[in-house]
């Protein structure tokens, strides 16, 4: 039985929602369909299916609708998920080289799941990449805006974080050492992208047993969108004022309190972001 959880306020999801049960239907497939209405319904979903001993799910949405399904999973080493990518970013779905929309399916009817890592983080999970910095930031600000489209208010509120922006304090700790930034941005990255397509960490694979850590030092004010730019042509590993450390856990705090932090673009607030691999116990369809 596929479980199939879908963000019902996702973009052509109910062309694709119609287009899959006419799949399964031709395969003679048994599912279920869950709509979500609000934020938290997939997680609420994923924890309740899997309490109760169902092994197969299928997300339909994006970034955020897979991370809640798998921060619900009450044990993901007994599960597999299939994503069909139909949320805006879609990033996590570029790491596994899933394709978009309907074909994704064909993924999951016709091939063997693999296995994949993700990051547990204290009681909350992350299967893309978790961190802090200008990018959350720049996501706070978005979620405060109410008119306007997705993108349109993302461009927006990287205008507005880009004149307010100066950089966080933060305390690293990874491979037994403690340093500390003043940092742009700092992240731990099982996939390779976030943002939809910027390529933070281009060298992460979510099946190698092993997290890459991006740290950057904030330039000078000046210097940041040029240090973007840099970001976006995935060049910014290059640079003398980024850190990368690969490791299989890393902790990242402030001394100045508790820091916001995204998980795979979900906006929380904890006193340490405390991150560790948890490697290949998930399964998943990829391309």
């Amino acid at each position: 039985m596929h479980n199939v959880i879908v963000n019902a306020h996702a973009r052509r999801v109910k062309k694709i929602v119609a287009a899959m049960e006419e799949r399964f239907r031709e395969h003679g497939v048994q599912y279920r369909i869950f709509p979500t209405r609000q934020a938290g319904d997939a997680e609420t979903f994923a924890r309740s299916l899997s309490e109760a001993g169902e092994r197969e799910f299928i997300v339909t949405g994006g970034d955020g609708t897979l991370n809640e399904v798998i921060s619900g999973l009450a044990d993901p080493g007994v599960c597999t998920v299939g994503l069909v990518p139909a949320g805006t970013g879609n990033d996590f779905a570029a790491s596994l080289q899933i394709p978009h929309g309907i074909r994704a399916l064909d993924l999951i009817l016709d091939r063997t799941p693999q296995p994949v890592d993700y990051i547990e983080c204290g009681g909350r999970r992350s299967i893309n990449i978790v961190g802090t910095g200008i990018d959350v930031e720049i996501l706070r600000r978005c979620a405060g805006m109410r008119f306007g489209t997705n993108k349109g208010k993302y461009f927006r509120s990287l205008v507005a974080t880009l004149a307010h922006y100066r950089g966080t304090k933060l305390l690293v700790t990874v491979n037994g050492e403690t340093k500390e930034y003043f940092a742009l941005i700092a992240a731990v990255c099982n996939g390779r992208q976030l943002g939809g397509g910027i390529p933070l960490c281009p060298v992460a694979k979510a099946d190698d047993g092993r997290l890459e850590l991006v740290v950057v030092d904030s330039p000078k004010r000046r210097r940041i969108p040029f240090e973007l730019l840099r970001l976006m042509r995935g060049k910014l590993l290059e640079r003398p004022i980024t850190h990368h450390i690969p490791c299989s856990q890393a902790t990242i705090s402030s001394p100045d309190g508790p820091i916001f932090v995204q998980y795979d673009g979900e906006i929380g607030q904890t006193q340490t972001l405390d991150a560790r691999l948890v490697s290949g116990k998930l399964k998943m369809y990829r391309g």
